[in-house]
């Protein structure tokens, strides 16, 4: 399902200074298994970068459709790189999100709004207080198809000069991604007490989760529930 312009750029207006006004960055949902047995299905890939991993993560693994996402580096010329060395600013990698989803349930068109959204797409190699090339804004595009929907909302937000500065976003193919250290999977769902997870990253995940609480697999839980009798 493709937004219409209008309505893409109505739905960013009304939520995009609350959301990324904010400083930028148990039991699993999906147990490994499950989470293999739905990738075998028809799925898609997208790869986004709004900063922080731990934050990008915090907020796509909560959207229904959305199979699994995992935080790595992308964009990059070191193979294999360590958090440290990315954290130089010298890789060429940018903090990113692997995103598979199922295009059935969520679009991507849909996965870019909340891209938009969720972060500032104005500043260059910057989110709040985290500064480099590897927190740079970023959509490495998998397909021509990805690439043509990134580049037209791109456009149209410009054009609508929206968030009233240029969009820096860089829309880049996809060219690799290596995945995180284990510690940095899943970090807010396993480390909510920690000092960053409470200031900077809950505060933006709860602002999230009231504008897109119709796109959340908790309201598709509810959903079935209702729809069930229960």
């Amino acid at each position: 399902m493709r937004l219409g312009v209008s309505y893409f750029l109505y739905r960013i207006v009304i939520v995009t200074a609350g959301i990324f006004s904010l400083s930028s960055c148990g039991e699993r949902n999906i147990s490994d298994m499950n989470e293999q047995n739905v990738i075998a299905r028809k799925t898609d890939t997208a790869s986004f970068g709004t900063g922080c991993f731990w934050c990008t993560e915090a907020i796509f693994q909560r959207l229904n459709g959305v199979i699994k996402v995992t935080s790595g580096y992308s964009g990059g010329d070191v193979p294999n790189p360590t958090y440290e060395e990315v954290s130089t600013g010298t890789t060429g990698h940018a903090e990113c999100c692997q995103i598979v989803f199922d295009p059935a349930v969520i679009s991507y068109d849909e996965l870019l709004e909340v891209f938009w959204k969720t972060h500032d797409p104005t500043t260059l190699n910057r989110q709040g207080n985290d500064v480099g090339t590897q927190y740079r804004s970023v959509i490495f595009y998998h397909s021509p198809q990805q690439k043509e929907r990134a580049e037209h909302y791109k456009a149209a937000l410009n054009d609508s000069n929206i968030f009233n500065k240029p969009i820096v976003t860089a829309i880049e193919p996809y060219r690799n991604f290596y995945t995180a250290e284990d510690y940095h999977q899943k970090y807010f769902e396993y480390n909510p007490g920690q000092m960053y997870c409470r200031l900077v990253i809950l505060p933006k995940v709860e602002k999230f989760e009231k504008v897109f609480r119709n796109k959340l697999k908790s309201a598709s839980k509810n959903s079935e529930t209702a729809n069930n009798g229960d």
